[in-house]
């Protein structure tokens, strides 16, 4: 997919009970350093300023996202986590997901992270495999050694 084909939606009001997604930045993507289009997203409880996280959807299907960085990536506020925030986020986004004609939503974590991978569970994702992280990613040179990818079809 060309970056200037891309076209942004408007995702509308995503809310669920108290929690609410507020569209932060989009981003056009950069097809030379392998960069997808992706909506940003604060997670705010309604009628709140402050948000308790944040959560990202990024629309493409590269081979880093598909094994590595997933269509979803998620980070809730220690003090905001145990709501069960992010999976009603990562629920909110599969409309937007499919109005740029995902089928299967890829999510990955790190295999010692249980609360993101209950979090992929709850939003009803299903584990396929651990891979092993190629030397050449970011997240191999900050450390990391491996993702869980669950799959999620919409």
């Amino acid at each position: 997919m060309k970056d200037e084909m891309f076209q942004f939606c408007d995702p509308g009001r995503l809310v669920d009970g108290d929690l609410e997604l507020v569209l932060a930045e989009k981003y056009a993507g950069d097809s030379a350093k392998g960069y997808v289009p992706a909506y940003k997203f604060q997670m705010r409880l309604v009628g709140q300023e402050e948000p308790v996280g944040s959560i990202e959807l990024r629309v493409g299907n590269t081979n880093h996202i598909l094994m590595y960085a997933g269509h979803i990536g998620y980070g809730v506020a220690p003090e905001h986590r145990g709501q069960h925030y992010a999976a009603r986020a990562c629920r909110l986004l599969l409309p937007l997901a499919r109005r740029h004609g995902l089928k299967t939503v890829w999510i990955t974590c790190n295999p010692d992270n249980l609360a993101s991978r209950r979090t992929c569970e709850l939003a009803g994702a299903k584990l396929v495999e651990i891979v092993d992280l190629p030397a050449d990613t970011d997240m191999y040179r900050e450390g990391e050694r491996q993702k869980c990818r669950y799959r999620l079809d919409l």
